[in-house]
Protein backbone atom coordinates (compact mmCIF):
# COMPACT_ATOMS: atom_id res chain seq x y z
CA UNK A 1 0.00 0.00 0.00
CA UNK A 2 2.38 2.17 0.83
CA UNK A 3 4.82 1.39 -2.21
CA UNK A 4 1.58 2.13 -4.33
CA UNK A 5 0.69 5.58 -2.48
CA UNK A 6 4.62 6.91 -3.03
CA UNK A 7 4.44 5.69 -6.68
CA UNK A 8 1.02 7.97 -6.80
CA UNK A 9 2.87 10.36 -5.05
CA UNK A 10 6.14 10.40 -7.25
CA UNK A 11 4.35 10.75 -10.21
CA UNK A 12 1.91 13.76 -9.09
CA UNK A 13 5.50 15.22 -8.45
CA UNK A 14 6.90 14.34 -11.69
CA UNK A 15 3.95 16.13 -13.67
CA UNK A 16 3.94 19.12 -11.46
CA UNK A 17 7.52 19.48 -12.02
CA UNK A 18 7.45 18.80 -16.00
CA UNK A 19 4.63 21.58 -15.53
CA UNK A 20 6.93 24.28 -13.82
CA UNK A 21 9.58 23.80 -15.87
CA UNK A 22 7.31 24.62 -18.80
CA UNK A 23 6.09 28.13 -17.04
CA UNK A 24 9.72 28.81 -16.17
CA UNK A 25 11.08 28.52 -19.99
CA UNK A 26 8.65 31.51 -20.93
CA UNK A 27 11.15 34.68 -21.60
CA UNK A 28 9.46 36.89 -18.79
CA UNK A 29 11.05 39.84 -20.84
CA UNK A 30 10.10 41.46 -23.98
CA UNK A 31 12.24 43.93 -25.48
CA UNK A 32 10.54 45.11 -27.84
CA UNK A 33 7.71 46.46 -25.40
CA UNK A 34 10.63 48.62 -23.65
CA UNK A 35 11.89 51.24 -26.34
CA UNK A 36 11.92 54.39 -24.15
CA UNK A 37 15.16 56.13 -25.67
CA UNK A 38 16.64 59.80 -25.11
CA UNK A 39 16.86 61.46 -28.82
CA UNK A 40 16.25 60.32 -31.88
CA UNK A 41 15.59 56.74 -32.91
CA UNK A 42 17.18 54.47 -35.09
CA UNK A 43 15.22 54.24 -37.81
CA UNK A 44 15.60 50.79 -40.01
CA UNK A 45 14.00 49.62 -43.25
CA UNK A 46 14.88 46.45 -44.52
CA UNK A 47 14.25 46.23 -48.52
CA UNK A 48 13.52 42.41 -49.76
CA UNK A 49 15.30 42.18 -53.50
CA UNK A 50 16.00 39.57 -55.66
CA UNK A 51 19.58 38.72 -56.45
CA UNK A 52 20.43 40.80 -59.93
CA UNK A 53 22.81 38.57 -60.81
CA UNK A 54 20.43 36.11 -61.74
CA UNK A 55 18.61 38.53 -64.01
CA UNK A 56 19.15 38.56 -67.80
CA UNK A 57 22.79 39.36 -69.08
CA UNK A 58 21.26 42.14 -71.19
CA UNK A 59 19.11 43.89 -68.30
CA UNK A 60 19.11 47.44 -68.65
CA UNK A 61 20.22 48.90 -65.04
CA UNK A 62 18.14 52.42 -65.89
CA UNK A 63 14.94 49.98 -65.15
CA UNK A 64 16.23 50.62 -61.45
CA UNK A 65 15.65 54.22 -61.50
CA UNK A 66 12.53 54.76 -60.48
CA UNK A 67 13.05 52.38 -57.39
CA UNK A 68 16.35 54.08 -56.37
CA UNK A 69 14.39 57.76 -56.59
CA UNK A 70 12.04 56.41 -54.20
CA UNK A 71 14.42 55.28 -51.90
CA UNK A 72 16.31 58.52 -52.02
CA UNK A 73 13.40 60.05 -51.32
CA UNK A 74 13.34 58.80 -48.07
CA UNK A 75 16.85 60.38 -47.39
CA UNK A 76 18.42 57.12 -45.33
CA UNK A 77 21.99 58.28 -43.88
CA UNK A 78 23.40 54.83 -43.79
CA UNK A 79 23.23 51.90 -45.97
CA UNK A 80 23.47 48.27 -44.94
CA UNK A 81 24.20 45.44 -47.90
CA UNK A 82 24.45 41.85 -48.22
CA UNK A 83 28.24 41.23 -48.05
CA UNK A 84 31.08 40.37 -46.01
CA UNK A 85 32.83 42.79 -44.64
CA UNK A 86 36.83 42.38 -45.44
CA UNK A 87 37.71 42.20 -41.87
CA UNK A 88 35.46 39.22 -41.87
CA UNK A 89 36.88 36.99 -45.03
CA UNK A 90 40.48 38.05 -43.65
CA UNK A 91 39.44 35.86 -40.64
CA UNK A 92 37.69 33.25 -42.48
CA UNK A 93 40.80 32.69 -44.48
CA UNK A 94 42.59 31.56 -41.45
CA UNK A 95 40.67 29.18 -40.80
CA UNK A 96 40.68 27.20 -44.69
CA UNK A 97 39.67 23.59 -43.40
CA UNK A 98 36.59 25.07 -42.35
CA UNK A 99 35.28 28.14 -44.94
CA UNK A 100 37.85 27.79 -47.90
CA UNK A 101 34.37 27.99 -49.74
CA UNK A 102 32.78 30.44 -48.08
CA UNK A 103 36.16 32.46 -49.08
CA UNK A 104 35.97 31.34 -52.52
CA UNK A 105 32.04 31.99 -52.80
CA UNK A 106 32.15 35.41 -51.03
CA UNK A 107 35.13 37.15 -50.42
CA UNK A 108 37.26 39.34 -52.88
CA UNK A 109 40.64 38.59 -53.62
CA UNK A 110 42.44 41.88 -52.18
CA UNK A 111 46.02 40.73 -53.38
CA UNK A 112 45.84 43.56 -56.38
CA UNK A 113 44.69 46.27 -54.10
CA UNK A 114 47.22 44.98 -51.19
CA UNK A 115 50.07 45.08 -54.22
CA UNK A 116 49.33 48.88 -54.77
CA UNK A 117 48.31 50.18 -52.12
CA UNK A 118 51.05 48.21 -49.82
CA UNK A 119 48.57 47.36 -47.09
CA UNK A 120 46.73 44.13 -46.06
CA UNK A 121 43.17 43.68 -45.26
CA UNK A 122 43.70 44.85 -41.43
CA UNK A 123 46.44 47.58 -42.12
CA UNK A 124 43.76 49.19 -45.16
CA UNK A 125 41.00 48.68 -43.22
CA UNK A 126 42.50 50.83 -40.00
CA UNK A 127 44.06 53.37 -42.67
CA UNK A 128 40.27 53.99 -44.33
CA UNK A 129 39.35 54.63 -40.88
CA UNK A 130 41.62 57.12 -39.79
CA UNK A 131 40.96 58.92 -43.39
CA UNK A 132 37.67 59.18 -42.89
CA UNK A 133 37.99 60.53 -39.00
CA UNK A 134 39.77 63.64 -40.58
CA UNK A 135 37.48 63.59 -43.59
CA UNK A 136 37.46 67.00 -45.30
CA UNK A 137 33.98 69.08 -45.82
CA UNK A 138 35.11 69.47 -49.23
CA UNK A 139 36.98 66.58 -50.56
CA UNK A 140 39.45 67.04 -53.73
CA UNK A 141 39.71 64.32 -56.21
CA UNK A 142 42.96 62.75 -54.70
CA UNK A 143 41.60 62.10 -51.96
CA UNK A 144 38.45 60.20 -53.08
CA UNK A 145 40.74 57.85 -55.66
CA UNK A 146 43.21 57.16 -51.90
CA UNK A 147 39.84 56.57 -50.31
CA UNK A 148 38.85 54.29 -53.06
CA UNK A 149 42.17 52.32 -53.03
CA UNK A 150 42.03 51.88 -49.57
CA UNK A 151 38.48 50.38 -49.51
CA UNK A 152 39.59 48.12 -51.98
CA UNK A 153 42.24 46.86 -50.04
CA UNK A 154 40.31 46.76 -47.46
CA UNK A 155 38.09 44.29 -48.88
CA UNK A 156 35.12 47.02 -49.57
CA UNK A 157 34.46 46.88 -52.78
CA UNK A 158 31.02 48.53 -52.64
CA UNK A 159 32.31 51.46 -50.55
CA UNK A 160 35.33 52.11 -53.15
CA UNK A 161 32.42 51.97 -55.36
CA UNK A 162 30.53 54.72 -53.85
CA UNK A 163 34.05 56.92 -54.08
CA UNK A 164 34.56 56.28 -57.75
CA UNK A 165 31.24 57.18 -58.45
CA UNK A 166 31.40 60.39 -56.00
CA UNK A 167 34.07 61.39 -58.74
CA UNK A 168 33.42 63.16 -62.09
CA UNK A 169 33.87 61.28 -65.02
CA UNK A 170 36.95 62.88 -66.16
CA UNK A 171 38.61 62.61 -62.64
CA UNK A 172 38.04 58.80 -62.65
CA UNK A 173 41.73 57.87 -63.60
CA UNK A 174 44.58 56.50 -62.04
CA UNK A 175 46.62 57.97 -58.99
CA UNK A 176 46.90 58.29 -55.59
CA UNK A 177 47.08 53.86 -55.25
CA UNK A 178 44.48 53.21 -57.85
CA UNK A 179 46.60 51.55 -60.68
CA UNK A 180 45.41 50.57 -64.05
CA UNK A 181 44.28 47.38 -62.96
CA UNK A 182 42.32 48.55 -59.92
CA UNK A 183 40.52 51.20 -62.41
CA UNK A 184 39.42 48.54 -64.27
CA UNK A 185 38.28 46.80 -61.73
CA UNK A 186 35.94 49.77 -60.61
CA UNK A 187 34.65 50.05 -64.23
CA UNK A 188 33.86 46.61 -63.85
CA UNK A 189 32.01 46.92 -60.52
CA UNK A 190 30.09 50.01 -61.51
CA UNK A 191 28.01 47.93 -64.12
CA UNK A 192 27.93 44.32 -62.78
CA UNK A 193 24.87 42.86 -62.01
CA UNK A 194 24.46 42.66 -58.23
CA UNK A 195 22.19 44.66 -55.86
CA UNK A 196 25.07 46.43 -54.25
CA UNK A 197 26.32 47.79 -57.71
CA UNK A 198 23.70 48.60 -59.36
CA UNK A 199 21.20 49.49 -56.37
CA UNK A 200 23.18 50.50 -52.75
CA UNK A 201 26.60 52.33 -54.23
CA UNK A 202 24.55 54.65 -56.39
CA UNK A 203 22.11 55.63 -54.04
CA UNK A 204 24.96 56.35 -52.05
CA UNK A 205 26.66 58.45 -54.57
CA UNK A 206 23.44 60.30 -54.93
CA UNK A 207 23.21 60.63 -51.37
CA UNK A 208 26.23 62.14 -50.52
CA UNK A 209 27.17 59.15 -48.58
CA UNK A 210 30.99 58.13 -48.44
CA UNK A 211 31.03 54.44 -47.72
CA UNK A 212 28.36 51.25 -47.32
CA UNK A 213 28.11 49.13 -44.40
CA UNK A 214 28.86 45.24 -45.07
CA UNK A 215 25.90 43.47 -42.64
CA UNK A 216 26.23 40.02 -44.20
CA UNK A 217 28.14 37.09 -42.27
CA UNK A 218 28.94 33.39 -43.22
CA UNK A 219 30.85 32.44 -40.17
CA UNK A 220 27.96 29.65 -39.65
CA UNK A 221 28.98 28.15 -42.53
CA UNK A 222 30.30 24.44 -42.01
CA UNK A 223 31.27 22.20 -44.75
CA UNK A 224 29.73 18.63 -44.46
CA UNK A 225 32.38 16.02 -43.37
CA UNK A 226 31.81 13.96 -46.54
CA UNK A 227 30.32 13.38 -50.06
CA UNK A 228 27.94 11.20 -48.78
CA UNK A 229 26.78 13.69 -46.41
CA UNK A 230 26.49 16.36 -48.78
CA UNK A 231 24.45 14.28 -51.20
CA UNK A 232 21.79 13.10 -48.45
CA UNK A 233 21.58 16.51 -47.14
CA UNK A 234 20.92 17.88 -50.67
CA UNK A 235 18.72 14.90 -51.91
CA UNK A 236 16.81 15.73 -48.41
CA UNK A 237 16.18 19.18 -48.45
CA UNK A 238 15.02 19.54 -52.79
CA UNK A 239 12.48 16.85 -51.41
CA UNK A 240 11.21 19.29 -48.96
CA UNK A 241 11.54 22.07 -51.02
CA UNK A 242 8.74 20.39 -53.77
CA UNK A 243 6.19 21.27 -52.12
CA UNK A 244 2.77 24.06 -53.33
CA UNK A 245 4.27 26.92 -51.85
CA UNK A 246 7.33 26.64 -54.02
CA UNK A 247 5.48 26.33 -57.03
CA UNK A 248 3.11 29.24 -56.02
CA UNK A 249 6.74 31.34 -55.20
CA UNK A 250 8.36 30.22 -58.80
CA UNK A 251 5.08 30.84 -60.89
CA UNK A 252 4.42 34.50 -59.53
CA UNK A 253 8.35 35.25 -59.69
CA UNK A 254 8.12 34.04 -63.19
CA UNK A 255 5.03 36.45 -64.10
CA UNK A 256 6.85 39.57 -62.23
CA UNK A 257 10.57 38.78 -63.50
CA UNK A 258 8.75 39.02 -67.42
CA UNK A 259 8.12 42.95 -66.25
CA UNK A 260 11.59 43.72 -65.81
CA UNK A 261 12.52 45.33 -68.93
CA UNK A 262 10.48 48.87 -67.24
CA UNK A 263 10.57 50.54 -64.58
CA UNK A 264 7.47 49.68 -63.66
CA UNK A 265 7.71 46.13 -64.04
CA UNK A 266 11.07 46.87 -61.10
CA UNK A 267 8.75 48.46 -59.15
CA UNK A 268 6.37 45.79 -59.11
CA UNK A 269 8.61 42.57 -58.33
CA UNK A 270 9.50 44.84 -55.07
CA UNK A 271 5.97 45.88 -54.05
CA UNK A 272 5.61 42.28 -54.67
CA UNK A 273 8.57 40.87 -53.09
CA UNK A 274 7.82 43.35 -49.77
CA UNK A 275 4.58 42.66 -49.39
CA UNK A 276 3.82 40.90 -45.68
CA UNK A 277 2.25 38.02 -47.10
CA UNK A 278 5.36 37.15 -48.55
CA UNK A 279 6.99 36.28 -45.16
CA UNK A 280 4.79 32.91 -44.85
CA UNK A 281 5.10 31.51 -48.35
CA UNK A 282 8.86 32.22 -47.92
CA UNK A 283 8.70 30.38 -44.64
CA UNK A 284 6.12 27.71 -46.05
CA UNK A 285 8.46 27.00 -49.24
CA UNK A 286 11.69 26.83 -47.91
CA UNK A 287 12.45 27.33 -43.84
CA UNK A 288 9.53 25.72 -42.77
CA UNK A 289 9.27 22.82 -45.15
CA UNK A 290 13.22 21.61 -44.22
CA UNK A 291 12.55 21.89 -40.11
CA UNK A 292 9.88 19.28 -40.72
CA UNK A 293 12.14 17.11 -43.41
CA UNK A 294 12.08 13.59 -41.98
CA UNK A 295 15.50 12.17 -42.26
CA UNK A 296 17.30 10.88 -39.78
CA UNK A 297 20.39 13.07 -39.82
CA UNK A 298 17.60 15.82 -39.12
CA UNK A 299 19.29 17.28 -41.98
CA UNK A 300 16.90 20.31 -42.55
CA UNK A 301 17.10 21.20 -39.29
CA UNK A 302 20.76 22.02 -39.47
CA UNK A 303 19.80 24.12 -42.51
CA UNK A 304 17.18 26.06 -40.54
CA UNK A 305 19.78 26.17 -37.56
CA UNK A 306 21.99 27.79 -40.27
CA UNK A 307 20.04 29.89 -41.58
CA UNK A 308 18.45 31.35 -38.20
CA UNK A 309 22.25 31.84 -36.88
CA UNK A 310 23.21 33.81 -39.86
CA UNK A 311 20.23 36.05 -39.73
CA UNK A 312 21.21 36.53 -36.18
CA UNK A 313 24.70 37.90 -37.00
CA UNK A 314 23.35 39.89 -39.76
CA UNK A 315 21.03 41.90 -37.16
CA UNK A 316 23.66 42.04 -34.93
CA UNK A 317 26.04 43.81 -37.67
CA UNK A 318 23.40 46.24 -38.56
CA UNK A 319 22.53 46.82 -34.64
CA UNK A 320 26.52 47.72 -34.24
CA UNK A 321 26.33 50.51 -36.97
CA UNK A 322 23.50 52.21 -34.77
CA UNK A 323 25.40 51.62 -31.60
CA UNK A 324 28.04 53.50 -32.84
CA UNK A 325 26.35 56.24 -34.31
CA UNK A 326 22.57 56.93 -32.48
CA UNK A 327 19.91 58.23 -34.03
CA UNK A 328 20.17 57.46 -37.98
CA UNK A 329 17.96 56.77 -40.77
CA UNK A 330 19.52 53.38 -42.14
CA UNK A 331 18.40 51.23 -45.32
CA UNK A 332 18.92 47.26 -45.34
CA UNK A 333 19.09 46.00 -48.75
CA UNK A 334 19.05 42.38 -48.78
CA UNK A 335 17.92 39.21 -50.89
CA UNK A 336 14.32 38.69 -49.73
CA UNK A 337 14.40 35.33 -47.94
CA UNK A 338 16.08 37.38 -45.24
CA UNK A 339 13.91 40.66 -44.78
CA UNK A 340 11.49 38.87 -42.66
CA UNK A 341 13.81 37.31 -40.23
CA UNK A 342 15.90 40.33 -39.65
CA UNK A 343 12.79 42.63 -39.36
CA UNK A 344 11.63 40.31 -36.38
CA UNK A 345 15.43 40.16 -34.58
CA UNK A 346 15.68 43.97 -34.96
CA UNK A 347 12.78 44.51 -33.71
CA UNK A 348 13.41 42.62 -30.34
CA UNK A 349 16.20 45.50 -29.65
CA UNK A 350 15.08 48.54 -27.60
CA UNK A 351 17.04 51.26 -30.14
CA UNK A 352 15.56 50.31 -33.49
CA UNK A 353 12.54 51.25 -34.90
CA UNK A 354 11.18 49.36 -38.06
CA UNK A 355 10.34 51.08 -41.25
CA UNK A 356 7.43 50.08 -43.31
CA UNK A 357 8.49 49.79 -47.41
CA UNK A 358 4.95 50.18 -48.59
CA UNK A 359 4.68 53.66 -48.35
CA UNK A 360 8.24 53.97 -50.47
CA UNK A 361 7.46 51.61 -52.92
CA UNK A 362 3.82 52.98 -53.74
Amino acid sequence: MMRTIMATLAAGLAVAFSAMTVQAAAPGFDPRTLKEIAGPPNEVMVLGTPHLSGWPEDFDARALGPLIDRLAAWKPQSIAVESLSGLQCDALRRYPKRWTESVDSYCVDTAPAQAATGLDVPAANAAAEKLLAAWPAQPVPTDRRRLAALFLAAGEQGSALVQWLRLAPGERHAGEGLDTALVARLEMLRTRRNETYLIAAPLAARLGLERLEPMDDHSADRPYRNAGEEKGAGAALMKAWDNPATARREAADAALQSGIRTGAGVLALYRDYNAPGQAQIIYGSDFGAALKEPSPERFGRGYAGYWEVRNLRMAANIRDVFAAAPGQRMLVIVGASHKFYLQAYLDMMHDVRLVDTDAILH
